[in-house]
């Protein structure tokens, strides 16, 4: 692992048996409080989507936010929240997806983007793929095209690349099992 990923990788901290027995949690406060980890970690994403094609960036509630917002503002790009219901007024499309246990709906306002922009969609950590999955299904049914997503971990024990199989999806770390 470069220099550079290590850093990122020391300042998330790993929870073993977190919010239950079997769970590692990965919590990413400590990159975000760690300001040579988390500009790192930006300067990484940047690097990955400085020369692709794209409109906006779209962060999913709420850690998504966290790397979004920065990586848009560095992109010069605007940024799209994926919410949960109820906190997005306006006109408002919502899409339902499978939890592990029952179900969850994220919403976007069709005033935020345009029919055929290309968006990249970036959260903390993918894990199982359904909140992702939802968002790229989303966009699409609303005339975006999605350019691929972009997380800091990804958990590929879980099995997301299947679920995502129909995107691009980029992580700069990834962790197997504890």
């Amino acid at each position: 692992m470069d220099r550079t990923l290590e850093r990122i990788d020391k300042a998330i901290r790993k929870k073993v048996d977190f919010p239950r027995k079997g769970i590692q949690y990965n919590d990413i406060s400590g990159l975000t409080v760690s300001v040579e980890a988390f500009s790192a970690c930006i300067d990484l994403m940047y690097a990955f989507c400085k020369d692709k094609q794209i409109d906006r960036i779209a962060g999913i509630e709420s850690r998504g936010f966290v790397f979004a917002s920065p990586l848009a503002y560095r992109m010069h790009l605007p940024m799209v929240m994926v919410r949960k219901r109820g906190k997005l007024c306006g006109t408002v499309r919502e899409k339902e997806y499978q939890l592990e246990y029952g179900t969850d709906t994220i919403c976007l306002q069709e005033e935020d983007f345009n029919k055929g922009d290309r968006i990249l969609i970036c959260d903390d950590l993918v894990a199982t793929g359904g909140t992702l999955l939802a968002a790229c299904q989303l966009f699409e049914e609303m005339g975006a095209v999605v350019t691929g997503c972009l997380c800091v971990v990804g958990l590929p024990y879980l099995d997301y690349r299947g679920k995502l199989s129909g995107f691009p999806v980029h992580t700069l770390l990834e962790y197997d099992r504890y």
